[in-house]
């Protein structure tokens, strides 16, 4: 499994530098204006060495956290059940973040986004289960400021402050996205060195990311001034978002994908790490390994949109979720108690992060288009709802600790759950295909963004 690890995240690698060598030549013209103003080019570097470590500090928990909590000699029910808080206070995170940013202030959030995640990271080094809890759950919490505050304070000064034209934001964010794949695969190849290589142990990642979110704070408060947004009531902006929900059909179907898809791939985070241990694969690896798939199925969800191959974004958000269902059914066979093909296990996760890569712009799209933009927060909230309770339910009900078909039985239940999210999507195309507002013209450029 090692050398078998080392070989795929050095394929997916090279398969994403050609993608996005390729790529580099088409352009759009809005770039070459951005990177032409020197002071364009100066507010956004330093817009990025501010939200970088930001990005790597969260990006490093990711590969060891599973086997943290194992290491701890937690049995795996427990270790559903801390999982379960923070999709829970993801959830009540989502409700609030944006309210919270715009009364606190964008960069008073940047500041507890940092402080947050910097506390959920030094509970790891606790053996004790409430305190681990407790981690998990501020960790939940501070995921959700790290976007919504970070980008937003950006988009403030960007347009009210230095008066950039608003066409020049896709940029910024495109680049933000590109650089935030290369982050994360970085991050996992770090992870592995100080876990395992160096042999520091699964806290380890955790204890290196603080230092890089005191970095963040320091730069916020040296460099960044406050601004803040419209403030709106949280009843309201609930209410409006119910409202659109039930008013249109097509927005509820779209809920409905979303849920079901994201509420598929947090079981699939949960689970990666007891398939793979067993058989010492070195994780950070694998975890930049999933990293790469995803940044390469992003490369090809925009070559497939290119006015070369011109396929639309929902024949994309259809392959995505034939994909996963797929690998699914693969891991049903591969994960078989006492016939385990971690390899084959492995090449179906990789397809999972690859069909995500691919997901995630698609939907971008769909949900700009069809709910919106004063919405777009409400509706947002609703749809993390069902989607965060899927998965907590997922873990906490369908997996069995006590059988050793107790993952096999999840991934079966998980393909099931990927059929009812192709039929939504048979369902939503039948009701938009004549709609040319949910085509992509072959002259857009579709923006990347961070998910």
């Amino acid at each position: 499994m090692l050398v078998t690890a080392y070989l795929f995240l050095l394929g997916l690698l090279a398969l994403w530098g050609v993608l996005e060598f390729s790529a580099c030549h088409s352009k759009p013209s809005a770039s070459s204006n951005a990177l032409g103003n020197p002071a364009f080019r100066q507010f956004q570097y330093d817009f990025y060495r501010t939200y970088f470590p930001a990005l790597a500090a969260d990006w490093l928990q990711g590969p060891y956290l599973y086997k943290l909590y194992q290491h701890y000699h937690f049995l795996e029910g427990q270790i559903a059940i801390i999982y379960v808080c923070g999709f829970g206070a993801s959830v009540f995170a989502g409700l609030v973040s944006v309210p919270l940013t715009s009364r606190l202030g964008r960069r008073k959030s940047c500041i507890l986004f940092c402080l947050l995640l910097s506390a959920s990271y030094l509970c790891k080094l606790s053996q004790e289960y409430f305190v681990l809890m407790t981690g998990r759950v501020l960790g939940g919490f501070s995921s959700s400021l790290l976007f919504s505050c970070f980008e937003a304070w950006y988009t403030h000064e960007h347009a009210e402050q230095h008066d950039f034209p608003a066409e020049w934001l896709p940029h910024t964010f495109t680049r933000a996205a590109e650089w935030n794949g290369g982050i994360a695969i970085a991050a996992g190849i770090t992870a592995n060195v100080c876990a395992e290589w160096l042999g520091l142990g699964p806290a380890s990642p955790s204890v290196l990311a603080v230092p890089l979110l005191v970095l963040s704070v320091v730069l916020v408060i040296r460099e960044w001034d406050e601004n803040y947004g419209q403030t709106s009531s949280f009843r309201r902006v609930c209410g409006d978002g119910l409202r659109c929900l039930l008013r249109d059909r097509r927005v509820l179907l779209l809920g409905t994908i979303q849920a079901l898809f994201e509420s598929v791939v947090y079981i699939f985070i949960f689970l990666w790490t007891p398939v793979l241990d067993p058989h010492n694969a070195p994780l950070g690896i694998a975890f930049s390994s999933f990293m790469a798939a995803s940044a390469v199925g992003s490369s090809l969800y925009h070559l497939a949109t290119s006015k070369k191959y011109h396929l639309q974004p929902m024949h994309v958000l259809c392959l995505s979720i034939l994909m996963v269902f797929f690998s699914l059914f693969m891991l049903t066979f591969s994960t078989a108690p006492g016939q385990e093909h971690p390899t084959e296990s492995l090449l179906a996760f990789l397809l999972i992060e690859l069909a995500c890569g691919l997901y995630f712009p698609a939907m971008r799209f769909l949900r700009r288009r069809l709910i919106p933009e004063k919405e777009q927060t409400g509706v947002l909230n609703w749809f993390r709802v069902p989607l965060n309770l899927l998965a907590g339910l997922g873990l906490l009900v369908l997996h069995d600790s006590d059988y050793q078909s107790g993952t096999r039985n999840m991934f079966s239940l998980c393909a099931i759950t990927m059929v009812l999210a192709l039929l939504c999507v048979v369902s939503l195309f039948t009701m938009v295909r004549n709609d040319s507002e949910l085509r992509l013209p072959a002259s857009e450029p579709e923006p990347n963004g961070t998910e």
